[in-house]
C-alpha cells in the first residue's frame, strides 16, 4: 500500500461521514461537501491502486 491508497481511504470514508451528518441534520451544504470529499477521496485512491500496479509490473520486471 502507498500514502495515496491510504490518504485516499481516509478522504473516502471522512466524505462519507459528512454526508451523512449532513443528511442527519438537513444541511444539503454538508451533504455536497461530503461528497465531493468522498469522490476526491475515491480518485486520491485509484491513482495510488494505478501506481502500486506500475510498481508491482516493474518488480516483475526485474525478476
Amino acid at each position: 500500500m502507498n500514502t495515496d491508497q491510504v490518504k485516499g481511504s481516509v478522504k473516502d470514508i471522512a466524505g462519507k461521514a459528512q454526508r451523512k451528518l449532513g443528511e442527519a441534520i438537513g444541511s444539503t451544504e454538508q451533504q455536497v461537501k461530503g461528497a465531493a470529499t468522498q469522490v476526491e477521496g475515491k480518485v486520491q485512491k485509484a491513482v495510488g491502486d494505478a501506481r502500486e500496479v506500475v510498481k508491482d509490473a516493474r518488480d516483475q520486471r526485474k525478476i
